[in-house]
């Protein structure tokens, strides 16, 4: 069985190991001073072992600021591949992996690699100080490296990452919101949080099964409506949960309230339509449901430090 330590450390400069098997999709993506994500699936070779694995490397040095990053990194065995788009192929359609013919296994390598602007959004503005804190805000002097348990959770994450059926700015929107429950969950693998034990909520309603689909199910219901705000009485109509509880249980299976969440959705999807769709700040405005172009600039800059004027010139 090959390490996963070396697995994930060279898996960005396509190690031999690696290039002895056929790429089958490679995803590379970049939006500047935010996060670059790559996603190479390859077909697994029979007499190739590989143990699942993921990684934490932070990044730091203290006179090249630029420089800094924190990359969460994954290897994963065992996935299945369809050769067929997940629209045509009626096995993909009807979720049965025996009706697929065109499936085949494979070994997934991902990374994502966060940059300090894009991350202090996160951080917690108080005294009580953590490692997770450190990470985030950058304020951590030494750089260092840490092996993720993969949980249940994060599996989960990395599964819907790797065979959503989404296109185009849905996939965006998508893969915006898991990259950062993902980032989440590794934050709380790195303080030994949640890992193989059961998990205790605050929220008592929470260890309710129902409650907590309830409460995913208003994250999707608000990746949905991207551009047509909702209110918070509205997406608990939607949901069929009381609002209280709604908010409380937000905050506490994603570590942010819903406004907050939301927002960050936003903004992210309005750098992808900025820079990669290259659709003028008016357009982005309107399509994201603003009022008005200075009230969109104001919370883009809010959310990234910049206006969206300047994001197009880079």
């Amino acid at each position: 069985m090959h390490n996963p330590i070396d697995i994930l450390n060279i898996a960005n400069k396509r190690p031999m190991l690696l290039d002895e098997m056929e790429l089958l999709q490679d995803v590379d993506r970049l939006v500047p001073g935010s996060i670059n994500y790559q996603i190479r699936r390859y077909r697994k070779v029979p007499q190739f072992s590989f143990e699942d694995s993921g990684m934490l490397v932070y990044h730091f040095e203290k006179n090249n600021p630029e420089a800094n990053y924190l990359e969460l990194r994954f290897c994963i065995a065992g996935n299945m591949y369809c050769n067929e788009s997940k629209a045509q192929c009626n096995g993909c359609i009807t979720e049965s992996k025996r009706s697929c013919n065109e499936k085949i296994e494979s070994v997934d390598v991902l990374s994502f690699s966060f940059k300090p602007s894009y991350l202090t959004q996160f951080a917690k503005d108080n005294k009580n100080i953590n490692i997770t804190e450190e990470v985030l805000s950058f304020t951590h002097k030494s750089s260092f490296s840490k092996i993720l348990p993969l949980c249940n959770k994060t599996r989960m994450t990395i599964e819907s990452l790797l065979n959503h059926a989404y296109t185009d700015t849905r996939a965006n929107i998508f893969i915006n919101a898991q990259t950062q429950i993902l980032l989440l969950y590794s934050m709380d693998c790195m303080l030994g949080i949640g890992t193989e034990k059961e998990e205790v909520f605050t929220c008592k309603f929470l260890a309710n099964a129902d409650d907590r689909e309830k409460i995913t199910k208003a994250r999707e219901v608000l990746l949905q409506h991207i551009g047509e705000p909702l209110t918070i009485k509205e997406l608990s109509r939607k949901v069929a949960i009381n609002e209280c509880y709604l908010k409380k249980g937000f905050k506490e299976m994603f570590g942010t309230t819903i406004f907050d969440f939301y927002q960050s959705q936003r903004m992210e999807h309005a750098k992808y339509l900025l820079y990669d769709k290259g659709l003028s700040v008016t357009e982005v405005s309107l399509m994201l449901g603003y009022s008005s172009i200075s009230h969109f600039s104001t919370a883009f800059k809010k959310h990234t430090g910049i206006k969206p004027c300047e994001l197009l010139l880079h």
